[in-house]
């Protein structure tokens, strides 16, 4: 005996609408995925092209501008010592963090000012909570405690490259002096002092308004 199916329309609908519906789903999920990755990528910053430049940091990265200088009103630290100390730490890289040559983190420090774990830890219980890769609230961390090394080692907060041994040593180690021991950072703190100078120079030239608004509030 044979069968004949004389109408398929119905059967085919089905399935037509199945199979549909299984696409648009895929369709949304690739949708929500792609524009994940899209957001992540987003809120990546390249650091700036011209780093011996403060005007040019400045220009490239116009966002940066208004905390960078709010850091330096607050704490009293200058924008070219905020400025130099985020290049030597990170090289303006918001997510950097210091590996050996085999992969391994050497330290928990992170971010633009390579605060330590601990160390932030202090700066969110005294400012709230804050990120490591964010340029304000590191430009922020940076002020902070070096208000913080200037009132416990009475280094003066114009001398970029003595701050410095202490960001580094912590300001115990820095009146143990136990950066003596360590030439090759001598050497960066040198560079730093210099580069923070540097940096203020060129800033009094391309920020002159807001350079004289921070001369103004450290001079009172």
């Amino acid at each position: 005996m044979t069968f004949v199916i004389t109408d398929l329309k119905p059967f085919c609908i089905i399935e037509y609408e199945k199979q549909l519906v299984t696409c648009m789903k895929i369709k949304i999920t690739l949708a929500f995925v792609a524009l994940a990755i899209i957001s992540g990528c987003a809120t990546k910053v390249a650091p700036p092209r011209d780093q011996a430049n403060a005007c040019s940091i400045l220009d490239e990265r116009a966002k940066w501008e208004r905390p960078v200088f709010a850091a330096a009103n607050q704490w009293g630290i200058s924008p070219g010592t905020i400025l130099a100390f985020m290049r030597q730490e990170s090289g303006f890289r918001q997510n950097a963090r210091p590996i050996d040559g085999s992969g391994n983190r050497r330290s928990s420090a992170h971010g633009y000012s390579q605060a330590l774990d601990g160390t932030w830890a202090q700066y969110e219980r005294a400012r709230g909570t804050g990120r490591r890769d964010r340029f304000d609230d590191a430009a922020d961390f940076i002020g902070w405690y070096l208000d913080h090394i200037a009132a416990i080692t009475r280094i003066s907060k114009q001398d970029a490259r003595n701050l410095y041994l202490a960001y580094h040593e912590g300001p115990t180690g820095y009146r143990r002096a136990t950066y003596n021991g360590k030439p090759w950072l001598i050497e960066v703190a040198n560079r730093v002092g210099t580069q923070a100078s540097i940096y203020d120079g060129q800033l009094r030239g391309c920020e002159s308004r807001n350079m004289r608004r921070f001369e103004r509030i450290v001079a009172r």
